[in-house]
Formats: structure tokens, C-alpha cells, sequence
């Protein structure tokens, strides 16, 4: 009796079962033969690409899907090829109305009974839904065009708008590759001013006497080479905002004259004898510690005060890594727009080597990071070997030969012990940061063996 029903058990499908099986599956699901031509279809993947069963059947899947990785990374080839799997590789497909929907696939071999390969089964997930909730997460944690759902960042994000109001001067602090100019440049579009002209300059990038034509400007016959007038960076930024980048490098007698501009709000361009009215508003941004400079002589204090009004400190990348997922989708989807190019995004792997790196370099070596990759990526997802060869072989990833990789785990275990770093053990202000409360964060110490410091941090501010 028990022997005729596991008999039964292992009996076959017959192909009508297993049509009604496949219709009732939500994600897509076709097979190919070994011509690569469509030998099933299921009603799931009808609906998503929007073409009737019977006029995919017999075709070559590229002709259907037309997807993105077809020519350059084709799932359903590569398992074929290798005979392993490919599992939630990202991509996109034109819908028989030109749409372009965003798929997840997932691709197997397709064996007889006798185990030989007679094709290939391929499953898609339709991720439109999960796309829009991207974009608008996206849009949640920006700031004009500062991206960030640091809490620090948002804090920021929350008092720019009235910072903005305001026409006093604004001192921005923080490494080089922080986002100092897009803060200044969100200040001056959130303010009054942002129908005028946004001016910047680098007061590092020029040496003394020319830095100090660049900012006031000239009269001819000033100078042997000046020929004809010309206006300083204070008359073209008139009536709007002046940025002066790396204020910390300009040379003590430059910053006697800025310190009267800053005073009077006059000035006079070079070999002129005309005093103008300097309708500016001063932002200054360095990555360099003013405050100890002035401590130093380094920096005039009076002129330290007169910029230092509003300060707002920009936190480095590594001290805010669950930005750098949200950074990445956002450089992806931009040089896919100025290159034309249809990348999907970045593989685990990859996601895994940027979550370790300590970007030196900030935002701005993310972005050239990833503009590297796009060199390098005709199409599909990004691999570890798209990367730049100083960031590939610094940190080991999965594959094959048993190399390790960073683990989701590793990664949460990395942010809350970067948080309790910052807060100096005060476990309230750390749950805070990462915006859990403080039991889930006292259960993710104990599931993820992390060692408590002996302070708790009460005494310390909270945050």
C-alpha cells in the first residue's frame, strides 16, 4: 500500500498540471530549448512584458525581452554555459509598449529525466513597485541636491531652509569630498538671493596676487598685462552669493581686505580709485580646523568671527556608510543618463567592497569610483572587476576558491559600533543615530557578540 502511493508521489505532471502551475506562479517564468527559443511562457510573464504566449512560443528570447543584459550578460547563457544558477541578477526588459520595467532574474538549467541539459528556465520578478519606493525614498532623504539619510545630514537638512533666510555669513566644515559647495549652493537656492548669480571660488587653487584680482577685481593699467577692465568674483556674485572655497589657504595680508569687505560691505577693484557697494552674502568653506589656526596665528581672529556666524560641520562618508547604498543608486542612474548607458546597478559583491572602504576621498571618491566601473561595464551589473584595481584588491570577496566576503551581518555590527564610537558609549544617543529604539539596539549587541564598552556614556551630551 505505502510503496504504490510513493509510486504515485513520483508519478510526473502531466503538461496540462503543469501549465495551471506556472499560470498560478507571480513571476514570469519561460523556458528555452537549446536554439535559445521560447518553449513555455506563463501568464505571469505575459502580463509583465505585455506579449500574448503564442507569439512568444518559438521565437529567440532576445527578440521578446529585448533586456538589457541580453548582449552583454545574458543570465539564462551563463548558466547554460557553467551549469550554476544565477540568482536575483537586476536588469530591464522593454514591455511590448516600449515601457522600460525593471526586472529581478533568476535562471536555472533545464535537465530530462536522464539529466542531460535540453534547455534553460528562467524566472523575473517585476520590480516596477519596488522602483517607485526607491525614488521616493530617495527623495525623502534629499536636500536639494544632497542625498543623505545620515541623522546627522538630516539635521542639517532641517535647519538649511532657515539658515537660508538669513544673509549672515555661514562657515561649512568638513573633509575634502564632503558635498561643501553642494551645501553652499543649496543655502543660496533655498534663499532669497536664488534668482542672482552663485559665484564660487577656490582660494587654495591661486597664489596671492592673483587670487586677490579674482576676488576684487581690476582696472586697466592696473597691472602691465591689464589691458581692460575686468570685474572680480564680489561684482559678478552681486546681489547673490559668494562662495570662497578653502578659505583656510588665504595668505594673512589677503585676509585684512576680506575682513573689511566682510566689515563694510565696500571694496576697491585693483588700481581703482571708486569705492562699490558689495551686496554679497559670504559662505566660506575649508576642510582645514580654523579655529586651531587662529590659535596658531594662522588666522586672523576677527576675520575667524566675522565668517564663523553659522557653522555647519559636514560628517566624512565612512562616519555615515548607510548612505553609501542610497549614493551609489544615485551615480548609477546619473551616468547612466550622461553616458547613455544602461547599467543596473551594483552586485553584492560590490556593494560589499564599498561598504568596507574608509573613502579617504569621501562622496567624491564614490563618485569617481563608480564612474570608473562605467568605463569598464558596457551594460548589466557592476562586478567586482569593474573596480578600480587600488579599491579591487584591497578587500577579498566570495567566489569560488572560498575567498571571504563581508556579510550583511558584519555590516550591521560595523554601524552600531561606529555609532556607539561616535556617542561615546551613551547607548540612548546611539539607538538615536541609527533610529532604532534603545531595547532593539540592546538585542542586536547581544545577537551580533558585541562587546559593550565599561563607560555607558550617560554622563556624556546627548546628541
Amino acid at each position: 500500500m505505502k510503496q504504490d502511493k510513493a509510486l504515485r508521489l513520483r508519478r510526473p505532471l502531466r503538461p496540462e498540471q503543469t501549465d495551471v502551475i506556472l499560470d498560478s506562479v507571480a513571476d514570469g517564468v519561460f523556458t528555452v530549448d537549446m536554439d535559445w527559443r521560447i518553449t513555455s511562457f506563463n501568464r505571469a510573464a505575459e502580463k509583465i512584458t505585455g506579449i500574448p504566449a503564442l507569439e512568444a512560443l518559438g521565437q529567440p528570447c532576445c527578440d521578446v525581452f529585448k533586456a538589457s543584459i541580453c548582449e552583454t550578460g545574458c543570465a539564462l547563457r551563463q548558466t547554460m554555459e557553467t551549469g550554476n544558477p544565477v540568482v536575483n541578477r537586476h536588469a530591464y526588459i522593454l514591455s511590448v509598449g516600449g515601457e522600460r520595467v525593471p526586472i529581478s532574474i533568476s535562471s536555472a538549467v533545464l535537465r530530462d529525466r536522464e539529466g542531460r541539459m535540453i534547455g534553460g528556465v528562467e524566472t523575473f520578478r517585476d520590480l516596477s513597485l519596488v522602483e517607485a519606493l526607491r525614488k521616493r525614498v530617495a527623495q525623502d532623504y534629499r536636500c536639494e541636491d544632497i542625498l543623505s539619510r545620515n541623522h546627522q545630514m538630516q539635521q542639517i537638512f532641517e535647519i538649511l531652509p532657515t539658515i537660508a533666510t538669513s544673509d549672515s555669513s555661514v562657515l561649512i566644515q568638513g573633509e575634502s569630498g564632503t558635498g561643501k559647495e553642494l551645501v553652499a549652493r543649496a543655502l543660496h537656492n533655498l534663499s532669497r538671493r536664488s534668482a542672482k548669480p552663485f559665484v564660487a571660488v577656490n582660494c587654495g587653487a591661486l597664489p596671492e596676487t592673483l587670487l586677490e584680482s579674482e576676488l576684487f577685481g581690476y582696472k586697466a593699467g592696473a597691472f602691465t598685462d591689464a589691458k581692460r577692465d575686468k570685474p572680480g568674483r564680489f561684482a559678478l556674485a552681486q546681489g547673490g552669493t559668494l562662495l570662497l572655497d578653502e578659505v583656510g589657504d588665504i595668505p594673512p595680508a589677503l585676509q585684512v581686505r576680506l575682513l573689511r569687505v566682510l566689515q563694510e560691505h565696500t571694496y576697491e577693484p585693483l588700481g581703482g580709485t571708486e569705492t562699490l557697494r558689495a551686496d554679497v552674502r559670504i559662505v566660506a568653506a575649508t576642510h582645514r580646523d580654523l579655529a586651531e589656526m587662529m590659535q596658531q596665528g594662522g588666522f586672523r581672529q576677527d576675520l575667524y568671527y566675522r565668517i564663523n556666524v553659522i557653522q555647519i560641520s559636514l560628517p566624512p562618508l565612512r562616519d555615515r556608510r548607510e548612505d553609501i547604498p542610497l549614493l551609489t543608486d544615485h551615480f548609477v542612474a546619473r551616468f547612466n543618463r550622461l553616458q547613455g548607458k544602461d547599467v543596473t546597478g551594483v552586485s553584492d559583491e560590490v556593494l560589499d567592497i564599498l561598504m568596507a572602504h574608509d573613502f579617504p576621498g569621501n562622496v567624491r571618491e564614490l563618485e569617481n569610483i563608480i564612474e570608473h566601473a562605467f568605463v569598464l561595464c558596457r551594460g548589466g551589473m557592476i562586478e567586482p572587476r569593474h573596480l578600480p584595481e587600488t579599491i579591487r584588491s584591497a578587500y577579498s570577496v566570495s567566489d569560488p576558491e572560498g575567498r571571504q566576503r563581508t556579510t550583511l551581518e558584519e555590516m550591521e555590527r560595523t554601524m552600531v559600533l561606529d555609532a556607539l564610537r561616535r556617542n561615546e558609549g551613551n547607548r540612548t544617543a546611539a539607538a538615536r543615530e541609527l533610529g532604532i529604539h534603545k531595547s532593539t539596539l540592546f538585542r542586536k549587541v547581544k545577537a551580533l557578540n558585541i562587546r559593550l564598552p565599561d563607560r555607558d556614556g550617560r554622563a556624556s551630551p546627548s546628541r
